[in-house]
């Protein structure tokens, strides 16, 4: 009877820790990534265990229960914030704190620091692999992520441009529509624009051959009269179409036309460019048929400086940069950490993890790889603790601390009545 105490005891203790432990979970309703804690409870060795007899068996309470975390996957919600990811399947971001060691989370609400690095809600600093002049190289150690927020995006000269265009075969020689223009803007190496123009005009005697001249404007050149284009062919170039209306000269072997623009008005480097008048499978981007004149694609590979605009975390956790040029690039990779035991973890805080000398060897790459999940950029994953499910176990905990706390005083009162009998 005494031992009933004790086994009472031992319950009201379990439970404490299971109540605190759904009190913990409820608190973190609202905490992104935070992953649900179960409570395991055991029953201790009976009295009877020793001499083996089975029909004797009386318990001696339930153990400390064990505290299991679930690495469920949580809801993905779309967010607002530019920076903020979430990991849909296996995997943990990895951060570093500010003593250096190295810990996972689930939660991706991440944000930039006055120095642009990237670090999470509570200051950690986010790991991955920061791109070098452009390169981005995944397969190097990870470190923390640094962007260049706020740095001009230099300019780059443009090195060809190309036209999809057809020209009417119908024309008649003299007519308006024997002559079509079609403009091109080119990028100096001050990241300046040149507007130049190409001029097609059908030859007067040669029904198949078109002229052409490459001209920009006069104020664009030191040796140019303003308000007057300035050609940039010492003589017009010919382009010779088949019957069929392909082109057949220029030949594909040597379809690229070479223009300068030499004495630059805003003291630019000299430009050199070639149009390219074929594309890859040596078919023609200027055709011979008898349609209207017109222009379908135009390209040219130039870019102006650009300032920063703003950054993002696209699917697959790369970090892009946009600049207000048009041109996107991209500045890192977050790193992923796949851990084939993650229940070993030990939560540390601030939606932290840390390893255990149980917990298998994290492998660190990149996301859809190596049994790694997704990331998905403008999304967070959030809590998976279920309010419902909580009560539930509120309420059962609550029912077995009285049960328990009836069975303390009952075991009293019986021990109260046992001395009473020897007075």
């Amino acid at each position: 009877m005494f031992s009933s105490f004790s086994t009472a005891l031992s319950a009201l203790n379990a439970t404490s820790t299971a109540i605190d432990v759904v009190g913990n979970n409820l608190a973190n309703l609202n905490t992104t990534g935070y992953k649900d804690v179960e409570t395991s409870f055991q029953d201790l060795m009976t009295q009877a265990g020793f001499s083996g007899n089975s029909s004797q068996q009386i318990g001696m309470g339930t153990a400390p229960p064990l505290t299991i975390r679930e690495f469920s996957q949580g809801s993905i919600e779309t967010s607002t914030g530019a920076y903020d990811c979430a990991i849909q399947g296996n995997g943990f971001f990895v951060v570093q704190d500010t003593s250096g060691a190295q810990e996972y989370t689930r939660a991706g609400n991440f944000q930039l620091d006055a120095n642009g690095n990237l670090i999470t809600a509570t200051g950690d600093n986010v790991q991955g692999w920061t791109a070098a002049n452009g390169v981005l190289n995944t397969s190097g150690a990870i470190s923390g992520i640094q962007l260049p927020i706020g740095k001009i995006q230099q300019p780059s000269a443009s090195t060809q441009f190309s036209l999809d265009v057809n020209l009417n075969a119908a024309a008649a020689n003299g007519s308006t529509n024997a002559t079509f223009s079609t403009p091109v803007q080119l990028i100096d190496s001050l990241g300046n624009p040149i507007n130049a123009t190409v001029t097609f005009t059908k030859d007067a005697t040669t029904p198949l051959q078109w002229d052409y001249q490459v001209s920009v404007p006069g104020n664009a050149t030191t040796g140019g009269t303003p308000g007057t284009p300035t050609n940039l062919l010492s003589t017009p170039g010919v382009l010779t179409f088949d019957a069929n209306g392909n082109l057949t000269s220029p030949a594909a072997t040597a379809g690229l036309v070479p223009i300068t623009i030499a004495g630059l008005s805003d003291n630019a480097a000299d430009l050199t460019v070639n149009w390219n008048l074929y594309n890859n499978d040596g078919s023609s981007k200027i055709t011979q048929f008898s349609q209207a004149s017109a222009v379908s694609a135009t390209t040219e590979d130039g870019m102006q400086a650009g300032q920063f605009t703003g950054v993002s975390i696209g699917d697959g956790g790369q970090i892009t940069a946009k600049y207000s040029n048009g041109n996107s690039i991209v500045l890192g990779q977050v790193a992923m950490a796949a851990i084939v035991n993650p229940q070993s973890l030990v939560a540390v805080g601030n939606n932290n993890y840390i390893t255990t000398a149980s917990t298998g060897a994290p492998t660190i790459g990149t996301a859809n790889t190596g049994g790694r999940g997704q990331i998905l950029g403008g999304s967070l994953e959030q809590s998976t603790v279920d309010i419902s499910t909580e009560f539930t176990n509120l309420i059962t905990l609550q029912r077995a601390y009285d049960a328990n706390s009836k069975v303390v005083t009952t075991t009293d009162q019986l021990t109260q009545d046992t001395v009473n009998l020897m007075r």
